[in-house]
Formats: C-alpha cells, sequence, structure tokens
C-alpha cells in the first residue's frame, strides 16, 4: 500500500503516470506496434511496409521510449527533491508498457488515485483527448479490476512558462553557434506535427471557434523567438511548417510541409534554416527521422546549412514545470484555491476538459478526465 504523509504536495494521489505513444524497440516490433497504431483506418500492408522503413533506418527502434525512461527518471529526482515519495509510473498507447497493465499492477500496489501527465503539450484530438480515450479503454478493459481506481491528469501546458523557457533556452544556445555574417539570411522555422485541417478546425471546446492546435503553436513560437531576441538581441524571421504527414492524400492536412518551406527559402536566397520542433515533447521518431534525416537531407541537396534545436526532452526548466502542474492538480483535488501559471496570460485549459472538446470525428468514444 502507499505510504505517502498528509503533508505531501501531491496528495491525495498515491502515483502519478507517465502515459505516452510508445514505439517499437526492435525490427520485429515495428509492423505490430504499426497495426496498433493505424487499428480501424484500413491502411493497407504496403503502407505499413513503407512506414517501417523509417524504423529500420535507426535499427528498427524508437527512442520514445528512450526518452521516457529519461522523463520518468527526472521526475521522480525531482519530486524527491521537493519531498514528494509519490512514485512515477509510466504506460503506453501502442507499445509495452500498455497503460491496461500499468493501470492494473497500480491497483494491486493499493494505488487507487492516479494523476497522468501526458507527454503531449498542445490541445488537440490525437493530443489529448485520444489519451483520455484510453484512460477510458483501460479502465473497460480491467473492469471490476478499475472500479475503484480515480483517474485525473493535468491540463494542457504548451504555454505554461517552463515549457517555453526550456525551449527558449535550447534556441538560445542553438542560435548561439550560428556566425554572425549568417543571420541575416537565416530562417527560424517552428515545426510540429501536422494534423488533418478537420482536427484543427475542431481543436479546443466545444462552443468555442477551434483551430486551437494552431493558436497555441503560434502563441508558443512567439513567445520562445521573443525569449530569444531578449536573451541574445538576435531576431529571426520565423514562422510555423509541419511534419510528418500521413493518411489518405484526398484528406487535407495542415501545411506548409517542412520539405516544401524549405525549398521556397531556398529559390528565396536563405542559406541558414533553424528547425525548432517545438510541437514535440522528446527528440522522437517524427524529430529524428523526419527532421534529422528527411529535412535534413532536403537542405543539403539545396546546400542549406541546418541547425536543429533539441526538443524540452529532460531540461530542468520542463521538468520543474511538469511537477509544477502536477502539484497544481493536486491541489484542486484538495478543493483549494488555484491561481494557474500561464505564459502569455491567455488561452487556460482547464484539467477536466470542456463538453466537446477536441472531438473524435471518427466515433464517439468514452473519454476520462473530461465533463463528456
Amino acid at each position: 500500500m502507499p505510504n505517502m504523509s498528509d503533508d505531501d504536495a501531491l496528495a491525495p494521489y498515491d502515483a502519478v503516470l507517465l502515459l505516452s505513444f510508445g514505439g517499437p524497440e526492435a525490427p520485429d516490433e515495428v509492423v505490430p506496434f504499426l497495426r496498433r497504431v493505424t487499428a480501424g483506418r484500413d491502411v493497407p500492408q504496403e503502407r505499413l511496409e513503407e512506414v517501417a522503413t523509417h524504423y529500420h533506418h535507426f535499427g528498427g527502434a524508437s527512442p520514445i521510449n528512450g526518452q521516457n525512461r529519461q522523463l520518468l527518471a527526472a521526475l521522480e529526482a525531482e519530486l524527491t527533491r521537493r519531498g514528494s515519495t509519490v512514485p512515477v509510473l509510466w504506460g503506453n498507447r501502442n507499445s509495452e508498457p500498455f497503460v491496461t497493465d500499468t493501470l492494473r499492477a497500480a491497483r494491486a500496489e493499493g494505488q487507487l488515485r492516479i494523476c497522468v501527465v501526458v507527454t503531449s503539450a498542445y490541445s488537440s484530438y490525437s493530443g489529448c483527448r485520444q489519451y483520455r480515450e484510453d484512460l477510458a479503454a483501460a479502465t473497460e478493459e480491467l473492469g471490476l479490476a478499475a472500479v475503484d481506481l480515480e483517474i485525473d491528469k493535468v491540463r494542457p501546458y504548451a504555454l505554461h512558462p517552463g515549457f517555453t523557457a526550456a525551449n527558449t533556452e535550447h534556441l538560445v544556445d542553438s542560435v548561439a553557434a550560428i556566425d554572425a555574417s549568417k543571420l541575416p539570411i537565416t530562417r527560424l522555422l517552428f515545426v510540429t506535427h501536422s494534423i488533418p485541417e478537420a482536427m484543427d478546425d475542431t481543436s479546443g471546446p466545444g462552443d468555442a471557434d477551434g483551430n486551437l492546435y494552431v493558436e497555441q503553436h503560434l502563441r508558443a513560437g512567439h513567445l520562445i523567438a521573443q525569449g530569444l531576441a531578449e536573451r541574445s538581441g538576435v531576431t529571426l524571421p520565423q514562422e510555423l511548417v509541419f511534419c510528418s504527414r500521413s493518411g489518405s492524400p484526398r484528406t487535407p492536412w495542415l501545411e506548409p510541409d517542412v520539405n516544401d518551406r524549405i525549398e521556397e527559402l531556398a529559390a528565396e536566397g536563405v542559406t541558414t534554416v533553424v528547425l525548432a520542433p517545438i510541437g514535440f515533447v522528446s527528440d522522437h521518431m517524427e524529430v529524428v527521422n523526419d527532421l534529422d534525416r528527411e529535412a535534413r537531407e532536403t537542405a543539403e541537396r539545396l546546400g542549406l546549412e541546418v541547425v536543429r534545436v533539441p526538443t524540452a526532452g529532460t531540461h530542468p526548466l520542463f521538468v520543474e514545470a511538469l511537477v509544477d502542474l502536477l502539484e497544481e492538480r493536486a491541489a484542486e483535488a484538495r478543493d483549494e484555491v488555484v491561481i494557474p501559471a500561464q505564459a502569455d496570460g491567455g488561452d487556460l485549459r482547464p484539467s477536466i476538459c470542456d463538453p466537446g472538446c477536441c472531438p473524435n470525428l471518427r466515433a464517439a468514444l468514452p473519454a476520462l478526465c473530461g465533463q463528456d
């Protein structure tokens, strides 16, 4: 049974769950992993084999699980530093350790009140509600074994000061390595995962205008670029671009693609591009393949220099921000008055999602941690 004192800042929670996408860790896991990712979408086998080559470029393993192990250890260390004894668990959507197995083991240990941190900072169906659906599906699968589990989650944190500050520090360090004479013909590209336009159109609360996914990225990019200017005196023309488009070519996805934009910038006389993947928490497959391999190959073919900025990863400011969010959610659970930290003072998303928030456009499925 958990042994947590009443004055622990994470009370009443018995455990923290780091919930992530997952990824293969060996060549024979790649196609089964991709089948789980694309379940219900009628993706042909040849398309799965094509995507599998991305993983085989890296030995058949995605970096995401290793990144999550590092983040879990960093969260544990920060909680210990603050005097908390709450354990940090780990569960995935598409690979071991599966979230259902993690919750089953948690209940066996008497960890019945759990607070979830999702490794996705922005508001969208795939970045928020789908994880809430994962939690609901896991508890349904567990049946009576989950009847006494109580699960909450921290709010979306794209505009948390710690997340933007960690990205700013990485950007400042990366830009400092560029020769000053090249800065006038350098462009800053903030990169995130493309999603279908319809998913962006419906991102955010059901009674709002939508497009919150793109709006949050634009706000975060503005804050990070502003931080670069304040910290280093360097101002770079910046814009938002996308990577990792998938799905039917008939379905509109967010553009421009990072490779297409690099082509255009080369034609405009730009000689250096800074790729800052602010849409990702860690350097997983969409970063190491789509940016470090494919986008770099595009740039090098055109004679452009590429400077790739690290993701937030385990930057101390980001880890501290996640623990701040956990403490904030715990205070809410204790019915205390909470003043959430927000980098730009607006667009504060709640820890309990609003009705209709970031809907599933294929089917209405049960989801935890929300009002619907």
